[in-house]
C-alpha cells in the first residue's frame, strides 16, 4: 500500500529523518518504537506530506505524494489520523465533530453525514452521547470519538501517534479491540507509534526501531521479541523494570548517557556514543540496513 523510499527530512541545517526505506503492505499493522526525538511523528507526518519530505519518495497506492502534480487533498482523504490529544472541536456537540469534515471536505449533505456520523458513533458504542460536547466525556470516550472521526471518510490506512499512552491500560484494551475489530471489518492498514511494549507484542504485526532519525531494526513482531538483533532493541527490551530478589526492581539494563541531539548528531552509527559493543568502526563508518533473517533487518556492523 505505502512505498517510502530514502526518505530524509530537514529542519533548517539539522536532518530529523535519514533516509528511512520501508514498505507498508495492505491490512498490516505496523509500529515505531524508540526514543523522543528520534524522528517517530516526523516519520507518520510525512506519510501524508503533512510535513513536506527533504528528499525520497513516498508512493501510495502508485501515486508519488512527493510529487507536486498529485492531488495531495484526494489522497489525503484516504488516510484516517487518530491523535494522543484526540484534537476535537470543543465547542461543538460530539455529532458535530463527526459531521465537519465529511461536509467539508467531500461536501457531503448534512443529513446524509450526521446519518453516517451516527452509524460510526453506534459501531465504537457512543451513539447515545451524540449531543454530549468533548468535556462531558471521559479520556477513553474522547479517544474513541477520535477513531470513528478518523473512519467516518472510509479510509485505507490509519495512522495512530500515540493515541493509547495515555488511557487507563483497562481503556486501553478495550480501544485496541476496537481496533482490531475495524481492521477486520474495512481492511484497514495501520501506523502505529508507541513506547508500550505491550501493545507492540499483542497488536502489531511488523517493528520498526528508530534511533536519532535512522531506520536501526525492521522486524516481525514476533521475531523481534524472541529475538532482537539491534544493540538499542536489545537495551530496550532490557530496560523493562523486573522484579528483584532484593533491592526493588532489577534496573540493570538500563543505558547510561543521553541520546545525542540531532543538531549535532555523532559520526558513523548514531548509537556508538552508548553501545556496549562499540568499535572503532562504529566511530566513523554509519552502517548499511541489510536482511539478516526473513524479514529481520538491521543496521549494525555486527551482523556484516
Amino acid at each position: 500500500m505505502i512505498s517510502v523510499l530514502d526518505l530524509h527530512k530537514k529542519f533548517g541545517d539539522t536532518e530529523v529523518l535519514s533516509g528511512i526505506s520501508v514498505e507498508i503492505n495492505k491490512g498490516d499493522v505496523v509500529c515505531v518504537i524508540g526514543p523522543s526525538g528520534s524522528g517517530k511523528s516526523t516519520f507518520l507526518r510525512c506519510l501524508n506530506v503533512l510535513e513536506k519530505p527533504s528528499s525520497g519518495k513516498i508512493i501510495f497506492e502508485g501515486n508519488d505524494l512527493t510529487d507536486k502534480k498529485v492531488n495531495l487533498n484526494l489522497h489525503r482523504q484516504k488516510m484516517g489520523m487518530v491523535f494522543q490529544h484526540f484534537n476535537l472541536f470543543p465547542h461543538m456537540t460530539i455529532l458535530d465533530n463527526m459531521t465537519v469534515a465529511p461536509m467539508m471536505l467531500r461536501h457531503i449533505p448534512r443529513e446524509e453525514a450526521e446519518s453516517k456520523g451516527m452509524e460510526m458513533l453506534g459501531r465504537v458504542g457512543l451513539a447515545d452521547r451524540a449531543a454530549s460536547y468533548p468535556s462531558q466525556l471521559s479520556g477513553g470516550q474522547k479517544q474513541r470519538v477520535g477513531i470513528a472521526r478518523a473512519i467516518a471518510l472510509n479510509p485505507k490506512f490509519v495512522v495512530l501517534d500515540e493515541s493509547v499512552s495515555a488511557l487507563d491500560v483497562s481503556v486501553q484494551a478495550q480501544i485496541l479491540q476496537l481496533l482490531d475489530e475495524l481492521r477486520d471489518q474495512q481492511g484497514l492498514t495501520y501506523f502505529f507509534i508507541t513506547h508500550n511494549l505491550g501493545v507492540v507484542k499483542h497488536f502489531c504485526d511488523r517493528v520498526m526501531v528508530m534511533y536519532l532519525g535512522n531506520l536501526c531494526e525492521l522486524s516481525p513482531s514476533h521475531a523481534l521479541f524472541d529475538k532482537p538483533l539491534h544493540p538499542y532493541t536489545r537495551s530496550l527490551f532490557d530496560a523493562v523494570p523486573r522484579p528483584a530478589v532484593r533491592d526493588g526492581l532489577d534496573t540493570s539494563g538500563v543505558l547510561e548517557g543521553e541520546v545525542p541531539s540531532a543538531v549535532n548528531p555523532p559520526k558513523g552509527c548514531p548509537f556508538h556514543t552508548r553501545c556496549p559493543h562499540c568499535t572503532d568502526r562504529c566511530k566513523t563508518e554509519k552502517p548499511a540496513i541489510r536482511e539478516v533473517a526473513p524479514g529481520h533487518l538491521v543496521a549494525c556492523h555486527l551482523y556484516d
